[in-house]
């Protein structure tokens, strides 16, 4: 059985194979093709935070592969206490062939995997954002093709998208360089374990703009807050004020590099309006990748084939 849970655990084939059936997949949607693969398939999504893009993104999937969605916030699901994470999880596992979570504790996810019997989608943790990391490593192989030696520059805080997006680099032989404070980098513990299973992957971590963008091929960015961390919201504004994407910014990178952000953008703060809205913005087409993306990493982890 297959799961997605950390992009540590794919390998450079794995992540070849779903992006595969993601590019077929979107293709036959353009020439107005939706093979029904999984029709008589059931996915839960368990949802602790909200979202958009995640929700809409594999709910749009699974019903354009001819399957059925159910969603549960976390009290419908009771993950609030009214009975153990186990039960529920074993519960869920036999209504549904896949399951969905966008949860705070990457531990729920674990336990699912362990307790559900059916393939779980991490769609996002407090750790780690995965589906995320494959769709931009998607979008830029459709803008730039081979990825090897290319540059991303990702600017502001170190957090769960940067984490992923750093394993999504290192297996395509991208480099990455964090340009954050040094308080708001990248763990130790991950740079380690990336030297040690990619060693020709090459992570930076700098506070030096014109260093790190002159010859960025994309400049990527989050919001500076994430969910669960609003106590620090003004702190974090403070901090990271100096590391907003503008035009000025993008003028010490190439002409012919992009923009991208995983959204929900909190524009005037990490990225301007003339940029996200800019000529070097694709940060649209890499959400509605979020879709095709989903497509491609359903019929993998259920191993199957169009």
């Amino acid at each position: 059985m297959r799961h997605l849970n950390s992009l540590l655990d794919l390998t450079a084939k794995d992540v070849e194979a779903i992006f595969e059936l993601t590019r077929s997949l979107k293709e036959r949607l353009e020439r107005g093709d939706r093979p029904q693969v999984l029709s008589g398939y059931v996915m839960a999504q368990v949802f602790e935070k909200p979202s958009l893009r995640t929700r809409l993104s594999f709910d749009a999937a699974m019903m354009q592969l001819g399957g059925a969605s159910i969603f549960l916030n976390a009290k419908d699901a009771g993950l609030g206490g009214r009975e153990s994470v186990e039960d529920v999880a074993k519960v869920i596992g036999g209504y549904s062939d896949i399951i969905t979570l966008r949860t705070f504790s990457q531990k729920l996810i674990d336990t699912f995997i362990e307790h559900s019997g059916v393939a779980i989608i991490n769609g996002l943790s407090d750790e780690r954002h995965p589906c995320q990391a494959l769709t931009d490593v998607f979008t830029m192989q459709e803008v730039f093709g081979d990825l090897k030696g290319k540059k991303c520059v990702f600017v502001g805080d170190g957090n769960n998208v940067a984490s992923s997006l750093a394993i999504a680099a290192a297996i395509c032989g991208m480099h990455l360089t964090i340009c954050a404070p040094e308080d708001y980098r990248l763990g130790s513990k991950l740079i380690k374990t990336l030297a040690k299973k990619y060693p020709s992957s090459k992570i930076t971590q700098t506070d030096r703009f014109k260093t790190s963008l002159k010859d960025a091929s994309i400049v990527y960015t989050d919001v500076w807050t994430s969910m669960g961390q609003e106590a620090e919201a003004e702190e974090r504004k403070a901090v990271f004020m100096p590391y907003q994407v503008n035009d000025s910014l993008m003028k010490l990178a190439p002409k012919s590099c992009r923009f991208m952000h995983c959204l929900p953008a909190k524009r005037g703060q990490e990225v301007t309006d003339e940029v996200i809205d800019g000529a070097q913005s694709i940060v649209f087409q890499q959400a509605k990748n979020r879709m095709h993306l989903a497509k491609g990493l359903l019929l993998w982890v259920l191993e199957k084939t169009i």
